[in-house]
């Protein structure tokens, strides 16, 4: 079998495991929040009660709990996790001290819903919004899909991206780093631009169980309707949502039927 391109991101993702809980210090003017102790005993607390990774699934890249200096991460194969990454000027430096507080407790359920209403108000230049750019998106996150993950939903709206991944055998990490990391280079060039096109963390939640799975698919493909983009969300073209058939399957759900 051909080496997975996600292979030598996985092998550098290991190289800097032993670092991914050092604390750094905070600079005032930066337009991403800093590394903080409440968030780095957050992550002790739930690596004592909650799975956490074999020396096997280590040196695969599964960290389990961990942070990335901005937000909690769960790691795990086998699981489905909701994933939210937004373009870099959705959180400007002037106005940290209305989007701060939101990144801070963004896993709360309250935080998440105004969050949501941050991103669905058009922050920053929306490059996502230009059909080329949203398309590139789109193609890559569909690339290795069947192959090294599974996607179970996605929506590519004006500045950020909603997808529901089911992971197998590479961890999120690299998978979230190679997605963002090919886009924001092709976007570029496409926009004819240079500089940070992604914010550097992301957003994930571990899907519960197969009710959390479907309210999971609702919300990702019904955004477009949130945001007032379309009146249906087959009308959206950058979702799952106009690729499912009658019976709501997708193409891959199809396959030998």
């Amino acid at each position: 079998m051909a080496e997975s391109p996600y292979t030598p991101r996985l092998k550098r993702d290991q190289a800097t495991l032993h670092i991914a809980m050092e604390p750094t210090h905070s600079n005032p003017n930066r337009s991403t929040p800093p590394k903080n102790l409440g968030l780095l005993k957050l992550i002790r607390a739930k690596r004592e009660w909650t799975w956490r990774p074999s020396l096997e699934e280590l040196k695969r890249g599964f960290r389990g709990w961990h942070q990335r200096g901005h937000l909690p991460h769960f790691d795990a194969p086998g699981v489905m996790q909701f994933v939210t990454f937004v373009l870099a000027d959705v959180f400007p430096a002037a106005r940290r001290v209305e989007w701060e507080p939101l990144l801070k407790e963004a896993h709360g359920s309250a935080k998440r819903r105004q969050l949501e209403q941050w991103l669905d108000c058009s922050r920053g230049a929306c490059w996502l919004r230009q059909p080329n750019v949203a398309e590139l998106v789109e193609q890559i996150l569909l690339e290795a899909d069947g192959h090294d993950y599974r996607l179970l939903a996605w929506a590519i709206m004006p500045n950020h991206v909603h997808l529901l991944v089911s992971v197998w055998d590479v961890p999120l990490v690299p998978l979230i780093n190679l997605w963002k990391g090919k886009s924001a280079r092709e976007a570029n060039k496409l926009l004819n631009r240079s500089g940070r096109f992604w914010f550097p963390d992301y957003f994930d939640t571990l899907v519960r169980d197969e009710e959390h799975c479907g309210k999971a698919i609702r919300y990702t493909e019904q955004n477009p309707v949130r945001a007032f983009l379309v009146q249906t969300a087959r009308d959206w073209p950058f979702s799952s949502a106009r690729r499912r058939d009658e019976y709501e399957r997708l193409p891959w759900q199809r396959e030998g039927t």
